[in-house]
Parts: structure tokens; sequence; C-alpha cells
């Protein structure tokens, strides 16, 4: 795992092709034949290039992350400076992702129910992104000076969770709009007033 990839463009090639198949049918329904045939190249292509199917997973899902925070940055950054102005453009980034990207709910989620051995190398990539964004909701729960911002932030989390599975589902419209709705108000009551925080959780 620690060799460099030559990303020549028959291996963007093949991560495009995992990518893309991986995500709309599983891991492990997917076989280095059929990556290999979508992404016009022999399998020892794919194994030159990538060296196993575990190291195109970890691939597949670290690009994948790597798209998503970058579209998040740019979101968080145009957005004002509160943390409900942040909590929102977090929000709204999710439902924007989502409605291009994420079809079939969470990429991560999907994985972890196919890669749940902490000693296969995607799971790291899985729990380390999880954890991220925990930290993230965090970061902008602190910008309002909410106590005890870490259950709070754990609670933001389990709510943006929840909205990528039920997306991914289709539970119901409007997920977003909801999680939204929810968030916003569970930021609100936790933050400090003048007669004193109030403990919402």
């Amino acid at each position: 795992m620690d060799v460099a990839i030559d990303w020549t463009p028959k291996a963007r090639a093949v991560l495009a092709a995992a990518s893309e198949l991986f995500y709309a049918h599983g891991i492990h329904a997917v076989g280095v034949e059929a990556i290999a045939e979508r992404a016009g190249v022999t399998k020892k292509t794919l194994y030159d290039r990538f060296g196993s199917k575990e190291r195109l997973v970890v691939e597949y899902l670290t690009a994948r992350d790597r798209r998503w925070r970058e579209l998040l940055a740019e979101r968080l950054e145009a957005a004002g400076p509160s943390a409900a102005e942040q909590l929102d453009a977090l929000l709204a980034a999710s439902r924007e992702w989502s409605h291009a990207e994420g079809f079939n709910g969470c990429a991560m989620v999907n994985a972890h129910a196919e890669v749940d051995d902490p000693a296969h190398p995607a799971h790291q990539v899985i729990v380390e992104q999880k954890r991220w964004m925990l930290q993230l909701f965090r970061s902008v729960v602190e910008r309002s000076g909410a106590p005890q911002p870490q259950h709070l932030a754990q609670a933001l989390f389990l709510l943006h969770e929840g909205a990528l599975v039920s997306h991914g589902i289709g539970v119901f419209d409007e997920v977003f709009e909801r999680t939204r709705e929810a968030a916003l108000s569970l930021l609100e009551a936790a933050a400090p007033t003048d007669r004193g925080p109030r403990d919402v959780l």
C-alpha cells in the first residue's frame, strides 16, 4: 500500500471505471474483469497499476472523499462566519452532493457494510472520513459558544448520517430540508442566551 501509483491515463481510466461500478453495484459484486473491461484495459494493466483490488477500493474511497472535501471547503468558505451559516452551508453542500453523486447513499457507509474487517486497508479510510466529519461538526458548533460542544456535534453528526442513509434508501422526499430544520433548531436551542444556556441534549 505504500508504493506510489503511477497515474497514467490508463490508471485514471481504471479508477474511474472502478469508482462507477463499486458505487453502483457494490464492492464484492464487481470483479477486476468487469473493471478492466469498462476501462478498456487488460487485467494485467490493472494489477500493474494498483497491485490488488483492495488497493483499488482504497483509491476509490479516497478519491471520492477528496472530491467531497473540496466541494465542502468551497461552500463553507463562501458562507458567513456564524455557526448557523456554516451549518447551513454544510448541510446544503451535502444535499447538493447527494443529489449529484449520491443516488445510492453514502459511499463510506455502503463500503463499511462490505468491508467491516479492521485489517482491510479500506477500513481506516472509512473510519477516518467519519471522524473527520464529526470534528467538522464540532468546529462549527464551537462558533456558537454552546456548552458541551462535543455532545451537540455528535447529535448533528447523527442527524446528518441519518439523512445520507434515508436519501439513499428513498424513505421520503426532502430529507435534507427536514434535516436542516432539525439541525438549526438544535443549534439555536443550545446556544447561550442572556438567561444562560439551555441543555437540550
